[in-house]
């Protein structure tokens, strides 16, 4: 299971997931799912909105396993939905955050969860690679300063004229970066465009096959 998440919205972490969750697929034989906890993937991916479950009802009914919310998006592709009621991780109890993060990660599939800013740190705990994706910003690295549970690796967009850098980000968080993606107008034309399921860029595939 790896885990996405941020510190602050707006960092990337959305199309990070989805773009992770195809280049596994690319690059293994076994089918990938993703599970959106932010409720942006679809979007990103330029698939309808699902209209049925998703996580915030499984939360509140648990009565069938979660793979069974899981919708096609490519041939080897699947996502588990958000859903449709509120997600608030901060009202989530104890039980209920172990619950979630045991049940997606007894999945033998490939998972890539896409838990946006809520930072829960039983899905960061049980994760295989938990990956913290943000910018070079004095903001997010404030909040990071703070941070209860480190991730393994940080994935850092790198965003021209900021005076921050790699090392000042490794530095505050106390882990290793092991992705830079430059802030490329190509990649948000193609998620504006709707066509990242279906043509990844190639710039966004190669560099995030470091951790697929």
């Amino acid at each position: 299971m790896i885990v996405c998440w941020s510190l602050k919205g707006g960092s990337g972490t959305t199309v990070v997931s989805a773009a992770l969750a195809l280049t596994l697929a690319q690059r293994n034989t076994a089918t990938v799912r993703i599970v959106d906890l932010a409720g942006d993937i679809p979007s990103a991916l330029g698939i309808a909105e699902p209209s049925g479950e998703g996580v915030t009802n499984w939360l509140q009914q648990q009565q069938s396993p979660i793979q069974s919310l899981q919708i096609p998006v490519t041939a080897r592709v699947s996502l588990v939905p958000r859903g449709d009621g509120p997600l608030m991780f901060h009202d989530l109890t104890a039980e209920h955050c172990n619950t979630l993060a045991t049940e997606i990660d007894t999945s033998n599939e490939l998972t890539v969860v896409d838990a946006g800013s809520g930072h829960i740190p039983q899905l960061i705990n049980n994760a295989t690679t938990s990956l913290l994706v943000i910018r070079p910003c004095y903001l997010a690295l404030r909040k990071a300063a703070r941070l209860s549970v480190k991730p393994h690796g940080i994935v850092l967009i790198n965003e021209p004229g900021r005076s921050l850098g790699k090392r000042d980000v490794e530095s505050v968080v106390g882990a290793p970066v092991l992705v830079e993606l430059p802030l490329d107008p190509t990649i948000a034309r193609c998620v504006d465009a709707g066509l990242l399921a279906s043509r990844i860029p190639t710039m966004l595939s190669q560099h995030l096959a470091h951790v697929a």
